[in-house]
């Protein structure tokens, strides 16, 4: 079958992922904002309704091609990556045989070949056939469990006969010679069908933050809750800047926003289910004025028009803990554990001050909801632009308890 035209679609990066669309579909014009910016996207190049190409837009240039043979099995992975000449090389090229479906779904693979090309032409072939068989957890390309290799085949080819042009965003024509590769005969000239897909109604919106600490019952996943504020103590600022972060790894650029200096009262709104206590928010008040509108904290260099349905910039954490403190603020990790991560293992402990001496600035650390992630900061600003609030969502509720 000759293809004279193309699908396109496109998504956020899944190459790992098994699926016939993608699972988080964006607008063209979302993608075209990433291409712009340098980010990651992934285009899914198909003909009726048969996925041909997964093609993936990764940093610094490169670019990965999943190709998918008639039953739809994604059976080879082609990387690659920016050449002398302005032209992109398949620097890997590899292929895997399957014996049946069962085995696909499992990524156990009977063969598999590698081919990887020089800047200067030189080919190495790479032939591995699958040995005794075990269950394997690895991904399909770097499955080498169990394996016996036959002899590599190395020679000589011109390296023009695996360059491609780097494409400017919408030009997919470049990967239709690849489909040739799985069986699929693209025409001269192929045409690009955009699969239309809404603009997104953009990145998360603070809907009912200053809810979060309001007393009393509401709805969770999890079923009906009771939300508690509760004081965690004062925030002494000295440098005009706060800091949002994981106090483990605080980081060279962090999250911060610019505040008064003095001291400001932490809450924390604890939330209470049918599985226990966990802290659904954190906030630190800078002044007695309710806010009138609300902000995402952003970094230097983040640009909300990057962002798709419901997404957003926030504070990582990978130690089941976030902490409010100055700019200046040092933390020494070797008082981390018993002054900080081992009280907050405590079931009745949800926050903790690591004091400084004064003038000197203090920290205040709480648990981050249900652990690990990130998590979006909400800036309240009142009617003269102020700061009037810094508050981390946990994401475990909302103002009508939905999440």
């Amino acid at each position: 079958m000759i293809l004279d035209s193309l699908d396109v679609s496109y998504g956020e990066m899944w190459g790992s992922y098994r699926g016939m669309t993608h699972p988080n579909p964006m607008s063209r014009s979302l993608a075209a904002r990433k291409h712009a910016a340098g980010m990651d996207y992934a285009v899914l190049l198909s003909a009726r309704d048969q996925p041909l190409a997964l093609v993936e837009r990764w940093p610094r240039g490169m670019w990965r091609v999943y190709l998918f043979d008639d039953r739809s099995w994604r059976t080879q992975m082609i990387d690659l990556k920016p050449h002398g000449t302005g032209m992109l090389l398949a620097r890997w090229n590899t292929r895997w045989e399957f014996p049946n479906e069962q085995e696909y779904s499992l990524d156990k693979w009977d063969v598999q070949e590698t081919t990887t090309v020089s800047a200067d032409g030189q080919v190495e072939v790479k032939s591995v056939f699958a040995g005794p068989r075990a269950a394997s957890t690895e991904p399909l390309h770097t499955r080498t469990s169990g394996p016996s290799s036959t002899p590599v085949r190395r020679f000589a080819a011109p390296v023009e006969s695996f360059l491609c042009p780097a494409p400017e965003f919408g030009d997919w024509q470049v990967f239709a010679p690849f489909l040739a590769q799985q069986g699929h005969e693209p025409a001269t000239t192929v045409v690009l069908n955009d699969v239309s897909v809404d603009e997104e109604s953009g990145p998360l919106r603070p809907t009912g933050v200053e809810q979060l600490f309001s007393p009393g019952t509401c709805d969770t996943a999890d079923g009906p809750a009771v939300a508690e504020p509760v004081d965690a103590g004062v925030l002494r600022i000295t440098s005009g800047q706060l800091v949002i972060s994981d106090p483990g790894w605080i980081g060279e650029t962090p999250r911060t926003v610019a505040v008064p200096s003095g001291e400001f009262p932490v809450t924390l709104s604890l939330l209470r289910t049918a599985r226990g206590v966990d802290v659904a928010a954190a906030k630190v008040t800078f002044s007695e004025i309710p806010p009138r509108e609300w902000e995402m904290a952003l970094r230097p260099g983040e640009d909300l028009g990057l962002l798709g349905e419901g997404q957003f910039y926030g504070v990582g954490v990978d130690t089941g803990t976030a902490a409010f403190m100055d700019a200046t603020r040092t933390v020494l990790e070797d008082q981390l554990d018993e002054d900080l991560f081992i009280p907050l293992d405590s079931d009745s402990q949800f926050s903790v001050e690591l004091p400084g001496p004064r003038p000197e600035p203090n920290l205040v650390a709480f648990r981050a909801g249900r652990g690990d992630g990130t998590y979006p900061v909400w800036i309240g600003r009142t009617d003269d632009g102020q700061v009037g609030c810094v508050v981390v969502d946990f994401r475990l509720r909302s103002a009508d308890g939905a999440r």
